[in-house]
């Protein structure tokens, strides 16, 4: 499990085939590699990436044929810059949200603006996620934890402060740009409670009797 609070920004060094699918090496002198180990896990623009070997300033991944089909990685190219970020501790603050590294589609930035210091991204999104794009809720942008701060049809309008803007790779982005989005996993836990509970299912080990309370089943 990961944040989205980025650590740092890293360089695609090369994409290799490797039989049917590709293996990633990703580069960055600003990382601190210290306590990786293999088999770790880092979050790649928000792709959850096992580490299968490493040095110094680099580490290498196995992307499968599911991770290329769903992420922007069926589009990046040697020298591409990537988000970065280590899977959390249990004593790391918990300064975003629960994000998984899974990510569910690749959107597109449909307008950008100035608003103050900040940077206004309209994202487009999906009609099958629409849904989840809550006002003032979470969505993650690339492994950036963000928040939702308007909704329309079809769109949603993340608000960039300026340290996010300068330290991850939000500030390249430009109209028309592909990103990774994952949605609020919370979001989709409770989606499928309530799935559960309206076709007279309750799935085993969980007291429906919480969500009654929080009135959710009353909706």
């Amino acid at each position: 499990m990961f944040t989205g609070i980025i650590e740092t920004i890293g360089t695609i060094k090369s994409l290799k085939r490797m039989g049917e699918d590709f293996q990633v090496e990703v580069q960055s002198p600003t990382f601190d590699f210290s306590d990786v180990n293999l088999g770790d896990s880092i979050a790649t623009n928000g792709v959850c990436l096992t580490v299968v070997e490493k040095s110094e300033q680099s580490f290498k991944a196995d992307v499968s044929n599911e991770t290329i089909s769903y992420t922007g990685f069926k589009h990046y190219q040697t020298g591409q810059l990537v988000n970065l970020e280590k899977a959390m501790l249990p004593t790391t603050r918990f300064g975003g949200h629960m994000v998984s590294g899974h990510v569910d589609a690749v959107c597109y930035v449909a307008s950008i603006y100035n608003n103050g210091r900040a940077k206004d991204i309209w994202l487009s999104i999906p009609s099958h996620l629409e849904k989840y794009a809550v006002k003032k809720g979470s969505i993650t942008v690339d492994g950036i934890s963000l928040t939702v701060n308007d909704v329309t049809e079809g769109q949603c309008k993340l608000t960039i402060v300026p340290h996010t803007f300068a330290e991850t790779t939000l500030s390249n982005v430009a109209v028309g740009d592909a990103v990774n989005v994952e949605i609020d996993i919370i979001a989709r836990y409770v989606e499928r409670l309530l799935g559960h509970a309206s076709s007279g299912k309750d799935p085993k080990g969980v007291d429906m009797s919480l969500l009654a309370r929080a009135g959710y089943l009353n909706k």
